[in-house]
């Protein structure tokens, strides 16, 4: 059982410092590494980019490149963590959660295995990639599967954490980390919990409710609210299952109105969680942004945000139009 006790951190504005979580969590392992001998780690040929490198250089005798076999990467994995081994598997997101979903439900879901799966290159953000690596549907595939842990850090203070609270975790976690740098939302001293939301930004007329790249933009959207006399809650909610089920009921009864924010398809991710759990315990007016029903293009990360209405001018913009349906 995890524990649930939400947290109020004060945050008005991103930071101008910008760090990939990718590079975090590349960071977080070479530590891990160091701590504990039984921390794994597999790659499918793409350490320089999900930055696995640096534990295959401190720690050559437990990192396993095991080529562009995604589904065999994960089934090796499983008989890893069957030993005893807390194991790291990472690939681009379309590759890890697309490619190796059967072996991912069958061999370390069903047995619920400690296979850590840390994704990066998810979402728009990849830019220039386009559609064919924007993994948009990565948070619909995982999040459905029984005994799995789906978690999207804000930002590269919380992706270390993140890192360190999937490899306590027992069972499978899937941990969504994004390619280019992005704003520091985070004190330093932020301490992650999986299952546990956070509040950085207090207010009553509606909340919005973010993950991962989008807490940024969230951030920025109530500061343009606030311009207006419009006060909207900020929660970063980078657990999105577990879901914090008793923060997000108690920003629905105190706002009025709830907006979601997320770096992929609105159906079937954050958004769909949220709209589930308040449909049945707390219904108000609420609105999802992310990607509707289309896949991505190419374009810079910053373009790209803009074009598909997840920079923080259109997120105020809905969280308007959202509020004007509370009366």
């Amino acid at each position: 059982m995890l524990a649930k006790t939400s947290e109020t951190t004060t945050v008005e504005t991103p930071s101008a410092k910008k760090i990939a979580t990718r590079d975090a969590y590349g960071e977080a392992l070479v530590q891990l590494g160091g701590e504990r001998d039984d921390i794994v780690v597999l790659d499918a040929d793409l350490s320089g980019s999900t930055r696995t490198k640096g534990f295959s250089k401190a720690f050559p005798e437990r990192f396993f490149n095991m080529g562009v076999a995604e589904a065999n990467m994960m089934g090796t994995a499983a008989g890893l963590a069957a030993m005893g081994k807390t194991v790291f598997a990472s690939s681009f997101a379309m590759f890890a959660a697309g490619k190796a979903w059967e072996q991912i439900r069958q061999s370390i879901c069903v047995p619920k295995l400690d296979v850590k799966i840390c994704a990066s290159h998810a979402g728009l953000t990849v830019g220039e990639d386009g559609k064919s690596h924007q993994m948009l549907e990565d948070l619909t595939i995982m999040g459905v599967l029984p005994n799995m842990t789906v978690i999207v850090p804000a930002d590269a203070v919380e992706a270390r954490g993140a890192v360190r609270a999937a490899a306590e975790l027992e069972g499978p976690v899937y941990v969504r980390l994004s390619r280019a740098p992005t704003p520091i939302v985070l004190p330093d001293g932020h301490t992650f919990e999986p299952g546990v939301g956070t509040t950085l930004r207090e207010g009553a007329d509606v909340a919005i409710v973010a993950c991962g790249v989008e807490v940024g933009a969230a951030l920025e959207a109530a500061g343009l609210l606030a311009a207006d006399g419009v006060e909207a809650r900020v929660i970063n909610m980078a657990t999105v299952k577990p879901l914090d089920e008793d923060l997000l009921c108690r920003a629905a009864r105190e706002c009025g109105a709830v907006l979601t924010a997320e770096e992929h398809q609105v159906r079937g991710g954050l958004g769909s969680a949220v709209s589930d759990l308040l449909a049945r315990t707390t219904p108000v007016p609420m609105d999802m942004v992310g990607v509707d029903d289309t896949f991505g293009e190419s374009g810079t990360a910053e373009e790209l945000l803009v074009r598909f209405g997840l920079d923080g001018a259109s997120l105020a913009k809905r969280a308007r139009t959202l509020i004007e349906r509370k009366s």
